[in-house]
């Protein structure tokens, strides 16, 4: 289509503020039609500005100044470079999300992803579904649907969005058994379960605590100890760390420990510490992986062709531990020099008239609760219309400016920027208290 013809194809100025008109106003009259404070002063009202903002996209980009470098509110793991990439290729037009090309005949999703997995988990086979609570569901559901699943009480945890282990269980159809108490589980507490509970028992569910840890007088059976009792277990390690050798990551259990100790299925994100989209991931045996494939949920749950894209090409970085380091957002943040930080910081005070300090950011995501990365942050001085109206001010942009405030002030964190970033930051900031 050439440009005249594209250009013929906007809608008319006419249409298009009439249907945003009516959108308005509609919306207003309900507003005042439902009492409160919004049918009070008509006056402070701005349909006008409204109706323009009704124009703009709802999912906006956001300039990440928190330290908060998993961060759940703001999408979790930015992509890498080759992942953005493989996203645009897939959005172009068709692809052979379940085409065999050798052959002609349909194929499977995921394909696309099973041998990258295999190679890089060690496991039998793998599926990819839309989030690692779906895995969760998926396992539980495939495994031990009609019959009871085994939790340690200390792992009935709960995650963002009020996700619960026991209603989880429930809705894949499978009786929990708790065994052990709130801070000890010992394997005796397993063996006494399985025997109670005769043939009854489909499986034993690990649950990792992602967002908090038990410290203190705890106790719990560890994955090799659980995969001998001879009961299929589902493993689910939460933050997928798929590098035995990061030592700022030896907090969070890799998924290749579960696979190798017999782990029927292990389940991890693709969007906290992988780096890639939202995904749930499943490695296990042929058998357990199979299961899932076949179970009316499968389909429910499944992966959409632009995060596989992403979710394939983030797992290909992983092939080389090294370049994954340097290549994905989230693990180069983490595992930031001192020297780079204070440099970004220092240019990012210099050009704002902001102060560096000495401050902490966190992983998120749910992902190692206790771990501080130390590290330099610019404090604003937002002036006397104060920190929340900078702050305020600052989300509204375009791009969005999102920082933390601390003692009056607003802080923004140079480990969650990039250099360009930090500069458009500058600008933000110099605009909104210019």
């Amino acid at each position: 289509m050439s440009d005249r013809e594209r250009l013929r194809d906007l809608p008319s100025v006419d249409r298009l503020a009439t249907a945003v008109a009516r959108a308005e106003l509609q919306a207003r009259r309900e507003e005042i039609l439902s009492g409160g404070d919004a049918a009070t002063d008509d006056a402070t009202v701005d349909l006008v500005a409204r109706a323009r903002d009704r124009l703009r996209l709802r999912l906006r980009r956001v300039l990440n100044a928190t330290g908060v470098v998993v961060h759940t509110n703001l999408g979790r793991a930015p992509l890498a470079v080759e992942a953005q990439a493989a996203v645009a290729t897939a959005a172009k037009g068709y692809s052979n999300l379940e085409l065999d090309l050798a052959t002609g005949t349909r194929g499977s999703r995921h394909a696309h992803v099973e041998d990258l997995l295999k190679e890089l988990t060690g496991a039998d086979s793998a599926i990819a579904v839309n989030n690692c609570a779906a895995a969760v569901l998926l396992a539980c559901a495939a495994l031990a649907g009609g019959r009871d699943t085994v939790v340690s009480r200390g792992q009935l945890i709960e995650i963002g969005g009020g996700f619960r282990i026991p209603e989880v269980l429930a809705a894949a159809g499978t009786r929990l058994v708790e065994v052990g108490t709130t801070n000890r589980t010992r394997r005796a507490d397993y063996e006494q379960a399985l025997a109670a509970g005769d043939e009854n028992v489909g499986a034993i569910l690990r649950a990792h605590p992602s967002n908090f840890r038990t410290v203190g007088f705890v106790a719990e059976v560890e994955i090799e100890a659980l995969c001998d009792l001879g009961v299929p277990v589902i493993d689910d390690v939460g933050s997928g760390v798929l590098s035995d050798d990061f030592e700022l990551l030896a907090g969070e259990p890799p998924v290749r420990r579960s696979v190798r100790a017999g782990a029927a299925l292990t389940a991890f994100s693709g969007d906290k510490l992988l780096g890639g989209p939202q995904a749930g991931l499943l490695v296990g045996t042929r058998e357990a992986v199979e299961a899932c494939r076949r179970h009316p949920l499968a389909r429910a749950v499944r992966i959409d062709k632009l995060s596989l894209a992403a979710l394939e090409a983030t797992l290909a970085l992983h092939r080389d531990p090294a370049a994954a380091r340097r290549a994905l957002p989230v693990l180069a943040m983490l595992d930031a020099d001192s020297a780079t930080l204070h440099r970004r910081a220092d240019e990012l005070a210099d050009a704002t008239g902001g102060a560096v300090l000495a401050s902490t950011a966190r992983v998120g995501g749910g992902a190692l609760p206790l771990l501080e990365l130390p590290g330099p942050a610019v404090a604003i001085d937002p002036g006397p219309a104060g920190a929340t109206a900078l702050a305020a001010q600052l989300r509204a942009g375009d791009p969005a400016v999102v920082g933390r405030i601390h003692d009056g002030r607003l802080l923004l964190d140079p480990r969650t920027l990039t250099d360009d970033e930090a500069r458009e930051v500058a600008r933000a900031v110099r605009s909104a208290i210019g």
